[in-house]
C-alpha cells in the first residue's frame, strides 16, 4: 500500500515501500471534489450556480447528487458535486462560491459548502478509498542542528543519526547524499524543518545542483509558520515542507512522535487515513476529526460542513444551571496518607459515550423524545446507534487488548511497539470528550458534552456511596480516579467486590489500579485547601513514584531542581517527616550558594507568550528574547526560550545567558528561591510552609551527617 502522496504538475505520485525498495506510481486522472448545498430548498439558486461553475476553468464536472448533509438528517438532500481540475484550486473555488457567486445575488449563507477544508493527502485517500498504512517497516534517517548554527547557516554543525557529518559545507552535502544513496530512507526525521531550505540554499551557493533530499528533485513549502491559541495556551506551528518520495517527521512540530513514537503514529494513520507525514504534524484533535470524517463520509454518506452551522438547543434557566457544570471532583484532603488504594474507571468518558450512546446525532433527538435518560438534565437519547460510539468502541477495545498484551510480553522490542500504540490511543480517548464541547469541532455538540458530564457526576457519586457503605473513605477523587483508605474501626468489604458491584451498576469497568505505601496530596500555594492535580506517592513494590503537578512534572523546571526534588522525595519515603527532608535540602542549598552546581543544570525552559515588543514587564523571558535577537534568532509566540539567570540585578539583557552561550556563573539567590519552592511541595502535606523551611534551614548551619548520604 502507498504511504506517501506527492502532488506534482497536476498529477498524484503514490509511493509504495517493499523488499525491492520504493516504487512510484503516477495517477493522472484524479480530480478532488467539493459539494455545495442550498439553504431552504432554493433549488433555482443551486441550478444557477451549477451553470456558472460549468463554465469555470477550475472545474472538470458539475453534477447533481443526493447526500446526507448532517449527522441528524434522516433524508438525503440535493447537492452539487463539483470536481476540480487541480487540488490546489479547491480552496480558491470554495471562496469564490461563497463570496463571488453568493454576494450580491443571494442572502448570506444561501450556499452551504462541504468537504472543503481537508489536507491534500488525506483528501486523496478519503476520496479514492486508499489506505495509507505502510505495508512494510519504514526506514528512517535523522538530521539535526542546534539553534545557533541554524541561525548562522553553519551546516558543518549538522548531525546525521546523532553523529557529526563533516567539517565543511561541501563535505556535509556529500556525506548526506552518500547516506541517502546507501539507506534510501522512507522517512527523514528532523529536529527542525528549517533544515530543508537551509540545505538547498547551501547547495545552490556551492553549485551542487546534484543534491536532493527527496527521491525526486526539489522540495515544496506547504505552509508558513504560524501562531495559534489552544485551550488558553499560545502555540507555534513551524513552516512545513515536502520532499517528493519521502515523509518528513519534524520533531519541533510533532506532538504524537514525542508522546508515542513511530508505532503510535502508524496506528493513527491506519485509523484516520491521514498519511504518515500529515499525521506527524496534525494535532490529536485533528486526527480524531479525521477518524470521524472517515466514518461519516465513507460509512454513513454524510458530507462534512466547511463551517459548522449548528446552534445550541434552547434551554430553560433551570436546565442551563444544571448543565453548566463539569465532571465531579472530590476536594483532596491535604496530608500524607498511608495504605491508600487507587481505583480508576476504564476510559470513563469514552465509555460513557459508548455505554449510554451519547453522540451529537443522538442527544435530544426528535425521534425518541420520551427517552429522558440523562441524569439531572432530562435530555433524551436516541435508540439508534450514534456515530461517536461507533468511532470510539474499536479504539477502546483495541487499547484494552494492547494493554493486556503489554502485561504479558517480556520482549523489549515488542513492548516498546505496544506501548507506543497504547499511548497514541490514550491521547485520542483523552481528546474525544473535550472535542464534544469545542466550538469548532466538526462533530461536537455542547449538549453531548453536558450529558457526558452529567453521567460522570452520577457515576462518581454512586461509587462514593457504595465505597462508604463498604467501610472505606475517599481521600480524593477526580474525573475517573478515586483514592480510598480504610475507615478505622469499621469492617471493610473487599475492594474487588465493591469494584465489581459498581462496574455492573454503571456498565463501565472500575479497575483496581494500585496500593500506595504512602501518598501526599499537596495544598494550593499559600492556602490550606488541596490542589486538585498535585500529588505524589510511593506505589507499593515499585521503584518509581507516581507524580502529578509538582515541579518535577513542569517543563520549565531546571534539571538541578528536578533532581533535588526527587532526592527530597526519597528522604520523605524513608523518614515520613519534614525535618530530614530539610536537612537534605540544606546540603544542596550550600552547594548552590558555593557555586558548585553546573550552570547547564540550571537552564530554565519557558514558552514565549507574545513577541518581544509586546512585553511590558522586564522578565527573564524578555532578557532571553533580547539575547536571541542579538544572535539573529527571532523567537515567535509559542516557541521556547532556554536560559540561565546569571545576575538578576543586572540590566537587560545581561541578567541571563542562553543555553548555547558560554556560562560559568549563576545567580544563586534566584535558584535558591525556586529550590525552596520545590521543597515546599514535598513537605507542605506535613503542614510545613515556605517560612517554616527557611526558619529551619537558616537555623541549621550544621546539617547532620545523614543529610549527606542519599541512602540514609
Amino acid at each position: 500500500m502507498p504511504y506517501k502522496f506527492d502532488f506534482i504538475d497536476g498529477d498524484v505520485v503514490e509511493w509504495t515501500t517493499g523488499a525491492a525498495g520504493a516504487e512510484a506510481t503516477r495517477v493522472t486522472d484524479y480530480t478532488p471534489t467539493i459539494y455545495v448545498g442550498v439553504r431552504d430548498g432554493n433549488l433555482d439558486a443551486l441550478e444557477t450556480l451549477a451553470n456558472a461553475l460549468r463554465r469555470d476553468p477550475k472545474t472538470v464536472t458539475v453534477d447533481r447528487e443526493q447526500w446526507f448533509t448532517d449527522l441528524r438528517s434522516d433524508e438525503r438532500s440535493p447537492v452539487l458535486r463539483v470536481d476540480c481540475e487541480r487540488i490546489d484550486e479547491v480552496a480558491t473555488l470554495a471562496r469564490e462560491i461563497r463570496h463571488l457567486h453568493e454576494f450580491g445575488s443571494y442572502a448570506p449563507g444561501t450556499f452551504q459548502l462541504y468537504n472543503v477544508d481537508f489536507s491534500e493527502e488525506f483528501r486523496y485517500c478519503l476520496e479514492t478509498g486508499t489506505d495509507p498504512t505502510p505495508a512494510t517497516d519504514l526506514t528512517l534517517l535523522e538530521l539535526s542542528i542546534g539553534e545557533k548554527p541554524l541561525a548562522d547557516r553553519n551546516v558543518a554543525a549538522i548531525e546525521l543519526d546523532g553523529d557529526p557529518v563533516a567539517e565543511s559545507a561541501s563535505a556535509v552535502l556529500d556525506g548526506i547524499a552518500d547516506e541517502l544513496d546507501r539507506t534510501d530512507p522512507d522517512v527523514i526525521r528532523l529536529n527542525t524543518s528549517q533544515l530543508v531550505p537551509l540545505l538547498y540554499e547551501v547547495a545552490i551557493d556551492l553549485e551542487a545542483d546534484w543534491f536532493d533530499l527527496g527521491r525526486l528533485p526539489g522540495y515544496q513549502q506547504l505552509a508558513g509558520e504560524s501562531v495559534f491559541e489552544s485551550y488558553g495556551m499560545i502555540g507555534h506551528s513551524p513552516a512545513r515542507f515536502n520532499l517528493p518520495g519521502r515523509a518528513i517527521i519534524d520533531e519541533s512540530n510533532n506532538f504524537l512522535w514525542n508522546k508515542s513514537g513511530l508505532q503510535g503514529l502508524l496506528d493513527l494513520t491506519e485509523r484516520s487515513w491521514k498519511p504518515l507525514q500529515e499525521s506527524g504534524w496534525a494535532s490529536i484533535g485533528n486526527l480524531l476529526t479525521a477518524v470521524q470524517i472517515r466514518e461519516a463520509f465513507r460509512h454513513r454518506d454524510v458530507l462534512i460542513p466547511w463551517n459548522k452551522f449548528q446552534p445550541e438547543f434552547r434551554k430553560d434557566v433551570a436546565t442551563l444551571h444544571a448543565a453548566d457544570r463539569g465532571g465531579f471532583i472530590f476536594d483532596p484532603q491535604v496530608g500524607l496518607f498511608e495504605d491508600v488504594h487507587e481505583l480508576d474507571f476504564s476510559s470513563l468518558y469514552p465509555n460513557i459515550m459508548i455505554e449510554y450512546n451519547v453522540s451529537p446525532d443522538t442527544v435530544l433527538c426528535e425521534c425518541h423524545p420520551e427517552r429522558t435518560v440523562v441524569p439531572e438534565l432530562g435530555y433524551n437519547i436516541c435508540e439508534e446507534r450514534g456515530m461517536i460510539p461507533d468511532v470510539l468502541q474499536p479504539i477502546v477495545e483495541d487499547r484494552d487488548r494492547i494493554k493486556a498484551a503489554i502485561a504479558e510480553t517480556d520482549d523489549p522490542e515488542r513492548l516498546t511497539r505496544l506501548e507506543e500504540r497504547s499511548d497514541a490511543l490514550k491521547w485520542i480517548l483523552v481528546t474525544c470528550f473535550g472535542y464534544q464541547g469545542y466550538k469548532n469541532s466538526k462533530f461536537g455538540r455542547i449538549e453531548a458534552h453536558e450529558a457526558i458530564n452529567a453521567y460522570a457526576r452520577n457515576i462518581l457519586l454512586s461509587a462514593k456511596e457504595t465505597f462508604e457503605a463498604g467501610g472505606w473513605r475517599i481521600i480524593h477523587g477526580i474525573v475517573d480516579s478515586i483514592w480510598l483508605q480504610a475507615v478505622d474501626g469499621e469492617p471493610q468489604t473487599p475492594l474487588d467486590e465493591l469494584a465489581a458491584e459498581i462496574s455492573e451498576a454503571v456498565g463501565i469497568r472500575l479497575e483496581y489500579e494500585q496500593i500506595y505505601d504512602w501518598i501526599c496530596f499537596v495544598p494550593r500555594r499559600e492556602q490550606s485547601t488541596g490542589a486538585l492535580t498535585k500529588y505524589f506517592g510511593k506505589v507499593r513494590n515499585a521503584k518509581e513514584y507516581k507524580i502529578r503537578g509538582i515541579e518535577i512534572r513542569q517543563r520549565s523546571t531546571p534539571p538541578f531542581i528536578e533532581a533535588v526534588q526527587r532526592e527530597l522525595m526519597d528522604v520523605l519515603d524513608r523518614h515520613r517527616e519534614p525535618e530530614p527532608v530539610c536537612d537534605r535540602l540544606q546540603v544542596h542549598l550550600s552547594r548552590l550558594r558555593a557555586g558548585d552546581v553546573n550552570p547547564q543544570e540550571l537552564v530554565f525552559r519557558k514558552r514565549v507568550s507574545k513577541r518581544l515588543e509586546e512585553y511590558t514587564q522586564g522578565t527573564h523571558t524578555v532578557s532571553a528574547l533580547m539575547r536571541y535577537r542579538d544572535h539573529g534568532i527571532e523567537k515567535q509566540p509559542g516557541q521556547d526560550v532556554r536560559y540561565v539567570v546569571v545576575d538578576d540585578d543586572a540590566r537587560q539583557p545581561e541578567r541571563v545567558r542562553l543555553h548555547f552561550e558560554s556560562v560559568d556563573t549563576y545567580d544563586a539567590t534566584v535558584y535558591e528561591r525556586d529550590l525552596i519552592r520545590a521543597a515546599e511541595s514535598i513537605v507542605s502535606p506535613n503542614g510545613w510552609e515556605r517560612s517554616d523551611i527557611r526558619r529551619y534551614v537558616e537555623g541549621t548551619r550544621d546539617a547532620s551527617l545523614g543529610a549527606y548520604d542519599r541512602h540514609s
